[in-house]
């Protein structure tokens, strides 16, 4: 660790292709010059003018040429008409007093009175060789800053601030909002939406002079969340294009925005959203901010690697094959019953499930949504003995048990409600609307989060539970807590990470899901405690081509859940066949959602045969590159995943709708060694041609075709002529070194 005195302060991290150049001159809080792509590295030993080496602060010489004095030379902007006489410092936390009139990066007051910040810089520190610390103070204000800020091995910025009210008076915080630059060039935004069984729907426009502000005021993360807030280039794919990402950390309220400006300045930025005096720091207390986190990329494809790597390398990330999982919900419903779950325990082991979940229906009073929720013991009209033949018979097939629950909410039919009432959130003496006949437990108070603890906990003991699918099914409306009915979302957030943290410690092992109407909570900070996201409740294999595209822009596959369901779709009414929606969850942490007891003896084998091949592949499905083509016909997907060493290679290509051209034309495979040669074949089971052409495909056959990598991304292979909704997998393998 060093401390640093000199004064030239320029910083200057690198790692995995990326670079991150900071301007700490001064007393004011840091500048980002530049972030994007590798400016090199200064030459072993070399020195600049001011007697500054390498790897430090300093104005030194990079291997390309670049100085960083220089840069920071470079970077300034004449003076114009109208504007302040000293040239606006656009930190990573803007500061009006500055004079910058964009989004401030702190808004708060103390009773109306320092409203506006002008911190000063009395130490920085980089207690790491890609990272940095400062501390600030506004002493007019009477608050101190800590930022933290580190570029990851994988290449990620990722950084966040800690607030501190040193006055004698409370201080208010409304927002504090971290952002990352981007440059002129990235001129088109890119961001998702969506709805309750349509998640992650992707939304282009320019990037014009403005605000494009996403917030969201659920309570969670949201089925319309942003995820991952987008500029780039104009034109900008998978493969191509300059790009630069944000996302929020945070599973409550939040906001990201990009915003550029008539004075020539563009960035990204975000935050917790807090609601109206949510936060009252009294003196001495401490706001935490959540950790935003930045991706730069040639290609959505490379943003999105950064992302993953970074989870993989985390020392918490799912270790392991993932288990192959049979969920009862949409088998059963509500309808439980042990002959029918033993039946469907053995027929899921049959076909080589690992894990069996016992969804929805099991506890006190709950045989419909109306009723329940809150009291979390076992019905024992419905399972007399507790669950322990359930659980004898599902291990005794060699599964692991799984347990669905939703600890955030109760139904005001339950006894917790009636005995509790003042437990639920609400504001100003009156109750939000219910949804699903439910409202929320006010888990900021002490005694409701503890007995959540000690159900939760009671359970898991009694039942050695493997896995909780932890569900989440309304937003947070009128979300205040306590007597004053304040705002609560920001400690009810607190309160569910120290609850899936504490029952984790006495549990080590314990996996968890997060599910929130499906796939409404996926973020990263909900997935420092789970092991994997719901990705939806849609299960449908076309609209989850979809929605699992865009949610691996932030996850890896082993993270998202996808499920096998029945040929016709319980949310759409489509109805598919077995290979597509196999194919589907191929690739993601794969499951079945489906009676299997109603499923013929063939229709058993045949999801056995994709369940031996997705286990076989599991190492590579889940611990190789994600790749994906920008093909130009948009009813034809084209993505895969690359082994890290690029020696092997799975492919699927997803005919979506009917194509305008017919025969099909060639598609690009990416991401594989350019002076390798492969070999490139059908692979089973995923090798069946559906389609309308009269011959077959000359290269579709088991010997395939060789070619070399470079040959693959640039011309690629004859596609075949498939029917709508209907998927192939190739194979590459590696011939020569």
């Amino acid at each position: 660790m060093t401390t640093d005195r000199s004064p030239r302060r320029l910083l200057h991290f690198r790692a995995a292709g990326t670079s991150l150049v900071l301007d700490c001159t001064g007393d004011r809080l840091p500048r980002i010059l530049h972030w994007g792509a590798d400016l090199g590295e200064r030459p072993s030993g070399s020195r600049d003018r001011n007697g500054n080496g390498g790897g430090g602060y300093g104005g030194g010489r990079d291997g390309d040429g670049t100085g960083l004095a220089g840069l920071a030379t470079a970077s300034l902007a004449q003076l114009v008409t109208s504007v302040p006489d000293v040239p606006v410092p656009v930190s990573v936390l803007p500061e009006q007093s500055a004079g910058w009139l964009g989004t401030p990066g702190l808004s708060g007051h103390r009773e109306g009175a320092a409203f506006s910040c002008a911190f000063t810089v009395r130490e920085l520190r980089t207690p790491g060789p890609r990272s940095l610390v400062v501390a600030a103070t506004d002493e007019q204000a009477g608050l101190s800053l800590r930022l933290e800020l580190e570029l990851t091995s994988s290449g990620l910025v990722r950084h966040r601030a800690s607030l501190t009210n040193e006055g004698d008076r409370p201080y208010t915080l409304d927002a504090l909002q971290l952002t990352l630059p981007v440059p002129a060039h990235a001129t088109e935004l890119l961001d998702l939406t969506g709805r309750h069984l349509r998640e992650r729907s992707p939304q282009r426009h320019a990037f014009t002079l403005g605000t494009h502000l996403r917030e969201n005021r659920r309570g969670r993360t949201g089925a319309d969340a942003t995820l991952v807030h987008t500029a780039g280039e104009r034109g900008f794919g998978f493969r191509d294009g300059e790009v630069w990402g944000l996302h929020v950390a945070w599973s409550g309220n939040h906001r990201s925005f990009a915003e550029r400006t008539n004075s020539g300045v563009s960035l990204l930025g975000g935050g917790e959203l807090l609601l109206p005096g949510e936060v009252r720091l009294e003196t001495g207390a401490t706001y935490d901010s959540p950790w935003i986190l930045g991706s730069y990329g040639r290609g959505l494809d490379a943003l999105a690697s950064r992302f993953h790597s970074f989870l993989r390398d985390r020392p918490h990330h799912p270790a392991g094959p993932r288990p192959v999982t049979l969920n009862t919900w949409e088998a059963v419903y509500f309808q439980q019953d042990l002959g029918k779950l033993t039946a469907l325990a053995d027929a899921a082991a049959e076909i080589g499930a690992e894990r069996f979940v016992l969804d929805d229906g099991w506890f006190r009073g709950r045989r419909d949504d109306r009723a329940g929720l809150g009291d979390w013991s076992v019905d024992p009209e419905v399972w007399p003995e507790g669950l322990h033949p359930l659980v004898a018979h599902v291990r005794s097939l060699g599964l692991q048990f799984g347990l669905w629950v939703e600890p955030e909410m109760v139904n005001p039919d339950s006894d917790l409600a009636r005995a509790h009432p003042e437990w639920l959130l609400s504001a100003g003496g009156r109750m939000p609307p219910e949804a699903r006949h439910q409202q929320v437990l006010d888990l900021g108070r002490p005694e409701a989060s503890g007995y959540v603890l000690e159900r939760l906990d009671a359970l898991v003991a009694e039942y050695a539970i493997d896995y909780l699918k932890w569900d989440h099914n309304r937003d947070l409306v009128d979300a205040g807590s306590g007597p004053e009915g304040t705002g609560g979302v920001h400690a009810q957030t607190a309160a569910v990470y120290a609850l899936m943290d504490e029952l984790r410690r006495r549990h080590p092992g314990l996996e968890i899901e997060s599910c929130s109407s499906g796939g409404a909570r996926v973020d990263l900070g909900i997935l420092e405690r789970a092991d994997r996201v719901w990705a939806s409740d849609c299960i449908d294999a076309l609209e989850r081509q979809e929605i699992q595209r865009w949610t691996g822009l932030l996850l890896p596959p082993e993270l998202i859940g996808a499920h096998v369901g029945a040929s016709s779709s319980h949310t759409t009414g489509r109805t598919h066949t077995l290979d597509f929606r196999a194919g589907t969850a191929f690739f993601g942490h794969m499951g079945i959602e489906w009676d299997l007891t109603r499923a013929t003896a063939g229709e058993r084998r045949r999801l056995a045969a994709w369940i031996a091949a997705h286990k076989r592949l599991r190492p590579l499905l889940h611990g190789g590159t994600v790749v994906r083509a920008d093909h130009p016909d948009p009813a034809l997907l084209v993505h895969g995943v690359v082994a890290p060493d690029r020696s092997r290679a799975v492919y699927a290509l997803v005919q979506t709708a009917t194509s305008i051209q017919a025969p099909a034309g060639r598609v690009r495979l990416p991401g594989l060694a350019g002076d390798a040669h492969y070999a490139i074949t059908p692979l089973p089971p995923g090798d069946e041609l559906r389609g309308p052409a009269v011959s077959g495909l000359p290269w579709w056959t088991a010997e395939g075709v060789e070619l070399s990598g470079r040959a693959l991304a640039v011309l690629g292979v004859r596609a075949p002529t498939l029917h709508p909704e209907s998927l192939v997998l190739i194979e590459a393998r590696r011939l020569t070194p």
